[in-house]
């Protein structure tokens, strides 16, 4: 999605008559109103007064971002303002306040909300945008000041191509699609720009492709870059130079990928659909193969959990919300009828989660074979079939009534590991049959054989694993005092060890994974404890460069400005360059920080039910105050050492 989208005509102040804060979101909601994006005045304001009196989001260098997401909210948009000269929004850095982003979304609108804070922190961040802003008097041109830079980078593009310059394309892409691609184009723009090279970067993010790569731009281009955390495609690419790393790899060292396309030593890609083997993919180790798979995996559940974990929780919000008898308690959540919609709606996703993530793991190892013995390997976990627990009518009322034990996430896990490397055995079987007959074994022997053998593995692998999911669920359920405390800081420190990579990834897989077998009970005291870790650093930055502006170039306070809207929306990436450019000082900080934060929600017992959305699904926390003040007291702790470590420009 882009912010032009949500950017309407009819919803822009270009001269606010405010003059003080409280007049100026009066008069901008108001606006919104008068547009009818907005159905109720009071509700909606209410909902933006709430969100300031947390922490203002007066961001500094004149940028105002209020947001409210309700129930007032017809239909998502972003009211831009003006306001000549200035005025006091209290703002962080204290200096008068100028341009304003009025962000509305209704409810259940999460993804279009996280995808509009990503948009518009990535325009912010752009040298002198701000500044054409300030200079617009119309909304065509405020429209037209976002296009132009959005289209700045292609038409550079196109320059260079038509000067016979060097010119590169490159494909980012993670596996929840909101920080770090957007983050690896920007890298590789900077970069690109410093060289002198001309670049085209596709992303693949929440909000699907973006600036997609034409057969022409491929055909133009020297080389490709593909930094990237999850399958995108590839074929298009065949005989064309290519480099593959994680996007990881795209944010930290941008300069060394682009002059390894320009190098001209880079091996040449070749498709799947032809006999030569892809030899332009880096020979992975075992872990890096595993941690490659498994994030294919949870990238494409992740949407069903974020969709149906929060849907769940809004029926238990519901039925507390209109009251529940002492004796109904047992079924809370389903007790009143629009609370059980809501819970059968999320239940309906939620049935998904495991299916999916096997089903894609198996992909990623094996193609498009792997999905159907991934998603069976993923039910069976799901249900959890196992021999001496399945059911048949000739056995009695006895063998009808057997319930199997759901070996849940980490049954799915194996599942997905073990349905790809039953199809890969089975291609290398069938690997020597005559080329008349690949369709055959394409449609009729992968499928049936896939399915039977990975299915009865699955009778076996059902038995341990749930065993083990059962001992980890009543673990995490009996979690109190010390062990709680231990948990959380381990979790919450993960979380900042590198931001967005295996660290950070396996603690926010384990913390997802909890949520199933808690949602019932109020939530999980992990995953509460993992989301407010991944807020802190962040945050953590926008101490640092608060609190010690001498040791901070300018560029670098306006990105700590940005990263207060990235560490509120559990971003974790937008610490990413200040951890790459200081590692020494800055991960330690971060670190240190989180880790307090988590042991912290761990000791207060702090339970969560939804996977995503930091501040904006704090409702759905046990203890939103509590939460908010551990997550606080961490970024106080990171910014403060960090800055302290930090060297003065």
């Amino acid at each position: 999605m882009k912010i032009q989208d949500l950017l309407q005509k009819n919803a822009m102040i270009l001269s606010l008559n405010a003059t003080n804060k409280a007049d100026a979101i009066s008069e901008m909601v108001q606006k919104l109103v008068d547009t009818g994006y907005v159905t109720d005045y009071d509700t909606f304001k209410d909902g933006i007064l709430a969100r300031e009196a947390l922490t203002t989001t007066g961001l500094g260098d004149g940028i105002a971002m209020p947001h409210s997401k309700n129930a007032a909210v017809k239909e998502a948009v972003v009211l831009f303002a003006k306001k000549d000269g200035g005025l006091d929004y209290e703002s962080l850095d204290g200096q008068p306040t100028d341009l304003f982003f009025m962000i509305a979304a209704p409810d259940g609108a999460n993804d279009t909300h996280l995808a509009a804070l990503a948009e518009l922190s990535k325009y912010l961040m752009k040298d002198g945008f701000a500044d054409s802003l300030r200079a617009t008097s119309t909304p065509d041109q405020v429209l037209a000041a976002f296009n132009a830079a959005e289209a700045a980078t292609v038409e550079e593009a196109v320059a260079a191509i038509n000067n016979d310059g060097d010119f590169v394309v490159a494909v980012t892409a993670c596996t929840t699609g909101i920080a770090h691609t957007y983050m690896a184009e920007e890298a590789l723009k900077k970069q690109a720009k410093a060289l002198g090279v001309a670049i085209k970067v596709e992303t693949n993010g929440a909000s699907g492709i973006g600036n997609k790569l034409t057969a022409e731009d491929i055909k133009k281009a020297k080389g490709v870059i593909i930094a990237a955390d999850k399958a995108v495609e590839m074929d298009r690419f065949d005989g064309k130079p290519l480099i593959l790393k994680p996007v990881a790899a795209g944010i930290r060292e941008p300069e060394n990928l682009i002059k390894a396309v320009l190098s001209g030593n880079l091996p040449t890609y070749k498709a799947t659909g032809q006999a030569q083997e892809n030899n332009s993919e880096e020979k992975l180790s075992i872990g890096k193969a595993f941690y490659k798979h498994l994030m294919s995996g949870v990238s494409s559940m992740l949407p069903f959990v974020i969709g149906g974990g929060i849907a769940i929780a809004i029926a238990f919000l519901i039925d507390n919300a209109m009251g529940v008898p002492k004796d109904q308690l047992a079924n809370l959540g389903s007790y009143h009828e629009l609370a059980s919609v809501f819970k059968q709606l999320g239940g309906a996703a939620f049935g998904f989660m495991l299916p999916i993530l096997a089903g894609y793991i198996a992909y990623s190892i094996a193609e498009k074979p792997g999905l159907v013995a991934g998603f069976v390997a993923g039910a069976i976990a799901s249900n959890g079939l196992a021999f001496g627990k399945v059911p048949f009518a000739s056995g009695g009322e006895k063998t009808l009534a057997l319930a199997g034990v759901p070996s849940g996430f980490l049954g799915a896990l194996v599942g997905g590991f073990l349905a790809g490397g039953v199809i890969l055995i089975l291609k290398k079987v069938f690997s020597n049959v005559p080329r008349s007959l690949n369709g055959i074994v394409s449609i009729l022997v992968y499928p049936v054989l896939g399915v039977l053998i990975t299915g009865f593995l699955m009778l076996f692998v059902n038995i341990p694993m749930a065993a083990i999911n059962s001992g980890l669920t009543n673990f995490l359920n009996s979690l109190s005092g010390a062990n709680a405390v231990l948990l959380g800081a381990l979790l919450g420190g993960m979380m900042a060890i590198d931001m967005g990579g295996p660290f950070n990834k396996t603690a926010y897989v384990f913390g997802t994974g909890t949520l199933a077998a808690t949602v019932a009970s109020g939530g999980s005291v992990v995953m509460a404890a993992v989301m407010a870790g991944g807020m802190v650093p962040p945050l953590a930055v926008f101490v640092a460069t608060l609190l010690f502006k001498n040791k901070f170039t300018k560029e670098e306070q306006d990105s700590g400005l940005t990263n207060i809207v990235m560490g509120l929306s559990f971003i974790t990436e937008g610490a990413i360059p200040f951890g790459a450019a200081d590692p020494a000082r800055a991960i330690p900080s971060f670190i240190l920080g989180s880790a307090v934060t988590g042991g912290l929600v761990g000791a207060l017992g702090i339970k969560l039910m939804a996977p995503h959305g930091g501040i904006f699904v704090i409702a759905l926390t046990s203890n939103p105050i509590m939460y908010l003040v551990a997550v606080a007291i961490g970024a106080v702790i990171s910014g403060i050492v960090f800055g302290a470590l930090r060297k003065a420009k």
